[in-house]
């Protein structure tokens, strides 16, 4: 039997380092192909039908790049270069790289990206420290163009959230102070795209107070080790933390209201996330517990659609659970959108974002759907195909219309590997209603405190350093092995 020959695009290249930076950039143009990448000296088999090979050769002088389209007939451009200087740093030659792939990758398909070179998530880290040194909002876009090639609307809405962000990162304590990220990894169901630590709660119920028990002891040794630094936010999220139990809720809350100085606090933020684990009950427990800020996420306002992902419940099922946050008093409400979810057209966002309007919440966070290898999404995609995953401009564009006609703003921005259409995530709020946390977790600018399985602490240090240490995701050995993560954070911390 002839076995099929494996379609990929191949690229090989001479010199270790920039692996992760020719991948991304390549797979951008080509979403929809596998993509590998072969040192000069590994056996390598020639890309798929109609694909190109790459060859990638650094000299000290220059990269030369050399693309054959498809089977064997070499492309209209031939070769291209990019000259290195002499001692040039590390990160120019991966800029130059970049530039070279992306010219002769834009050439060879005719695309142009919207970010550009970028393949990074924080692309407003950029501008933020342009405008620290003084930089003109020109002088920024100049340079973003020449050395990333990134569009003008993209170039503006990153000096635009920068400026903003800076001006709300001015009233925290960076030295002084930190943020507190808990972690609950249990969901109603596990969503076809998510590739986040959880697990389904029915097969935890009865061993949930196991986990608060080892959280206790984190959130013991963080209060005790951090006693004389300023708490700025707070942030719960999973996971759907409100698949916890109104009891275990306030065990929880009340838990951090006697552990934690919380006098200085700015926001105080859950995530009740899916529309099937709230209750009344569960609201009051957050609101009377001190929280300020809750997401209530639909994703999409088609039930076709919810069916497909996993969520387990209606449309109407997400206007009732926004109707009951308003009820118990809540004044700041997210909620959260993805964009490219399988078979969703325009039409689609177009009628999400009109019931959106029609609930009419403090903030909005669209996602462009990420493939996650970890998640389901991806075996998804193997069985039915990528072409049902779209995202245009024209789908980001309705939703930022949408959330001008509600008043919001951009705020903060990231973006992923393997994002549908190659663009982004934005949070849009009103004033006043920006969550300062998804901010700080972006600009790495405090240090962020993690408690719970699957956790990341980030200490950032005075000179800009940044250290992480982990918290194993499997919640058996979280609680098993508490001691160690807290042994884990006492040596970060120091």
């Amino acid at each position: 039997m002839t076995k099929m020959k494996e379609n990929f695009i191949g690229i090989t290249v001479n010199q270790a380092g920039f692996e992760y930076d020719i991948h991304s950039l390549v797979k951008a143009f080509y979403p929809a192909q596998d993509v590998k990448v072969f040192m000069e000296n590994e056996n390598k088999e020639s890309s798929g039908p109609g694909l190109p090979d790459l060859d990638i050769h650094f000299t000290k002088e220059a990269v030369l790049l050399t693309l054959i389209a498809g089977e064997g007939a070499t492309a209209s451009f031939g070769g291209k270069k990019i000259e290195l200087l002499e001692d040039m740093p590390r990160p120019e030659i991966k800029n130059r790289l970049k530039q070279l792939l992306y010219q002769a990758l834009s050439e060879h398909t005719g695309k142009q990206l919207p970010w550009g070179t970028l393949t990074g998530i924080r692309p407003t880290k950029i501008p933020m420290t342009m405008l620290e040194e003084g930089r003109t909002d020109e002088e920024i876009m100049a340079y973003m163009k020449a050395a990333y090639f990134i569009s003008d609307e993209k170039g503006n809405l990153a000096i635009e959230i920068a400026k903003r962000e800076r001006e709300l990162l001015k009233t925290l304590h960076y030295e002084d102070g930190y943020s507190l990220y808990i972690g609950i990894p249990f969901c109603p169901t596990t969503c076809l795209y998510c590739s986040f630590t959880s697990y389904p709660i029915v097969s935890w119920k009865k061993r949930v107070d196991e986990y608060l028990d080892a959280l206790d002891k984190e959130i013991e040794f963080a209060a005790e080790y951090y006693k004389d630094k300023v708490l700025d936010t707070i942030y719960i999220g999973g996971g759907t933390p409100t698949t916890l139990e109104a009891c275990e809720l306030s065990r929880l809350l009340a838990k951090i209201k006697e552990s934690f100085d919380l006098s200085h606090l700015k926001e105080f933020t859950v995530e009740a996330g899916r529309a099937d684990s709230m209750t009344p009950d569960k609201l009051q427990t957050l609101k009377e517990g001190g929280v300020t800020r809750i997401s209530v996420n639909p994703q999409t306002m088609k039930q076709e659609t919810l069916d497909l992902i996993g969520r387990k419940h209606t449309v109407e099922q997400v206007k009732e659970a926004f109707k009951m946050a308003r009820e118990a008093g809540f004044s700041n409400i997210n909620m959260d959108l993805i964009l490219g979810l399988p078979g969703e057209s325009a039409l689609d966002v177009h009628h999400t974002m009109e019931e959106i309007e029609k609930l009419n919440p403090d903030s909005l966070t669209v996602h462009s759907l990420a493939i996650k290898r970890a998640s389901r999404l991806s075996q998804w995609i193997e069985e039915n195909g990528i072409s049902t995953l779209n995202n245009t401009d024209e789908t980001m564009h309705i939703t930022l219309e949408g959330a001008e006609k509600m008043d919001m703003v951009p705020y903060y921005l990231y973006r992923q590997k393997n994002m549908s259409g190659n663009f982004e995530n934005v949070g849009y709020a009103r004033e006043g209603k920006f969550g300062i946390y998804n901010i700080l977790i972006m600009e790495e600018k405090q240090t962020i405190v993690a408690l719970g399985a699957g956790s990341i602490t980030k200490r950032v240090f005075p000179d800009g350093r940044i250290e992480r240490c982990d918290n194993v995701k499997d919640v058996n050995l979280y609680i098993e092995k508490i001691d160690e993560m807290i042994e884990r954070k006492r040596k970060l911390l120091l």
